[in-house]
């Protein structure tokens, strides 16, 4: 059984030199096999940033990652209660306890980008919120469960 290869394009650009000297290293650093893997990367980030400022209503999957201080008032209650207004949008979130009462949690979220963006915006109007990072892509999560009631997953047709 012969499988095609995945359909490429090929690239050409020139850079200022410095830049170049700078992708090379980072593509060692990386110990990535190649410089098209590193930037088809770069552009895949690009283009997901350009969808979320483009086209709000795309629907994105991504993360939100935050860092905040625990003992600033009820800044865990209030993070909790503005994932509530996103419940849709939010996926899961994992939290952990760091050194100085300060928090990491990492959120799951998938929604349309304009939705994405306000929960991030959201999130970081929280006092005690020190770091926020929401990072997308447009590769999508496959649905969570069945729509509408009385389907039956796996049933024969």
């Amino acid at each position: 059984m012969s499988t095609e290869p995945a359909s490429l394009a090929r690239l050409s650009m020139s850079l200022p030199a410095d830049l170049f000297r700078k992708l090379d290293m980072m593509v060692e650093e990386r110990q990535l096999p190649s410089r098209s893997q590193l930037i088809a990367e770069l552009i895949r980030h690009a283009l997901a940033a350009h969808e979320a400022l483009t086209r709000p209503d795309e629907i994105l999957a991504g993360t939100i990652t935050l860092v905040y201080r625990g003992d600033r008032g009820r800044v865990r209650q209030q993070l909790a209660s503005t994932q509530a207004d996103f419940q849709t949008e939010v996926i899961s979130t994992q939290h952990v306890f760091l050194k100085d009462d300060q928090s990491l949690e990492v959120l799951l979220v998938q929604g349309p980008a304009a939705r994405l963006k306000g929960l991030a915006d959201a999130l970081r109007r929280v006092r005690g919120v020190q770091q926020l990072q929401l990072v997308t892509t447009t590769a999508l999560l496959p649905p969570l469960s069945e729509a509408g009631p009385g389907s039956k997953k796996g049933a024969a047709a």
